[in-house]
């Protein structure tokens, strides 16, 4: 089982030189003029031009050889329970994989998969509050996992919610896997969360686990999650009517998941266009789940949204990053000065048709991942789980 990544010991002043592309994770600006970087005690302090950027004192310099920069992808579903191990799939290392997969953080849809899952409200509250705790304590690999997300029961009132806030807990699981399926309910209590600083998604669809059930239009506009966890369903989507209704019915954040409908994804991306909302799309995997775990569910989204959704590469990566870190109001997904700095290095896959990574992608191939970073700090070098990168970058010897 992966064990908690080692953290900086001390001051720490991180450099990536010779960068090729720059993504900023930004709709607004996908692509920065630069091509260096500089983090102090892993946080981005300069962005720009090796000859302009202070770089005196580094203690580690990367040379990114020519390749992409982009911020660490951010998975915006997903089910973990235990440290680096799931019962779904009976699996271990799996957050790592992901890693491996360019996935610097998750945020938990709820730990529904904890062998006995308690549905009392006792239970509830004690489950939420220890995952936030263990996972606040474990880093995988170093990934940021944001978890302890209740799943809300009938029962709960006001003061429970009060309560978990005050404990730490920052997010609700999916509204629909409990017991409260109906949209007076949901509302209610998503009002409660909302009051004290939690943040809440809901299930949209058909049912995915025993216990769940549909969750339809009227249910989702009536809730009014913060979120609309997988909009293209996990796995059975919503009709087309449906979706449309949601999207226009209401403003809150479009989840699409690589464990859901593929046209439904397509089709609510073109809608979300269409409306001038693409900054309301973001990406997860929805997983572990029956159809496994998927370290690369993240790549493949971006790469299946940009190829059959004639979205340009470099926007498609801003819903994998920047989109995500707005909706979840997380400190990391854009590469800017103050922010976390958690990077994946890539570069185009080797023998991919494709011109640069960002044509590669746009013609359905997975980028190759050279390095992760997170807070600054190296973690993986060239990725176990993408097809190798045609070039890759290197740690400067003496650093």
């Amino acid at each position: 089982m992966a064990h908690d990544a080692p953290q900086a010991t001390g001051p720490s002043k991180l450099v990536i030189r010779n960068i090729g592309l720059l993504l900023s994770g930004a709709l607004e600006k996908p692509i920065l003029d630069g091509d260096t970087i500089v983090a102090e005690n892993g946080k981005i302090t300069a962005i720009g031009r090796f000859k302009d950027v202070d770089i005196e004192g580094a203690t580690t310099i990367v040379n990114a050889n020519g390749t992409t920069v982009a911020p660490g992808l951010i998975d915006s579903h997903v089910h973990p329970v235990a440290g680096d191990w799931t019962p779904r799939q009976n699996q271990i290392n799996w957050i790592d994989s992901y890693l491996h997969g360019g996935v610097t953080t998750m945020i938990s849809a709820g730990e529904v998969h904890m062998p006995g899952r308690p549905r009392d409200v006792v239970g509830v509250k004690a489950m939420a509050i220890f995952a936030q705790r263990a996972f606040w304590t474990l880093r995988p690999g170093g990934v940021k996992v944001h978890a302890g997300a209740p799943v809300i029961e009938c029962e709960m009132v006001e003061d429970d919610f009060k309560e978990m806030a005050a404990a730490g807990v920052k997010l609700l699981g999916e509204v629909g896997l409990g017991g409260v399926k109906d949209g007076p309910t949901a509302r209610k209590m998503v009002g409660w969360a909302r009051k004290y600083g939690i943040q809440s998604t809901i299930h949209t669809g058909g049912p995915s686990i025993p216990g769940s059930g549909l969750i339809d239009k009227d249910v989702v506009l009536e809730a009014d999650t913060d979120v609309v966890g997988h909009i293209n369903g996990g796995h059975t989507a919503l009709p087309d009517d449906q979706i449309r209704c949601i999207c226009e019915g209401c403003k809150r954040g479009l989840e699409l998941v690589h464990n859901g409908n593929e046209r439904s994804a397509l089709f609510t991306l073109r809608t979300a266009r269409e409306m001038g909302d693409l900054h309301r799309v973001i990406l997860g995997t929805d997983a572990p789940a029956g159809s496994g775990v998927q370290p690369l569910g993240i790549l493949r989204m971006v790469s299946m949204l940009s190829s059959l959704g004639d979205l340009p590469a470099e926007l498609a990566f801003c819903l994998a990053t920047g989109n995500t870190a707005r909706m979840r109001e997380l400190d990391c997904g854009i590469i800017e000065v103050g922010r976390s700095a958690d990077f994946v290095l890539m570069d185009k896959a080797q023998h991919s048709p494709g011109k640069n990574i960002l044509e590669s992608v746009q013609l359905g191939d997975l980028p190759g991942i050279g390095m992760t970073i997170i807070d600054g700090i190296v973690r993986t070098q060239r990725s176990r789980n993408t097809p190798p990168a045609g070039k890759v970058p290197e740690i400067d010897s003496g650093h």
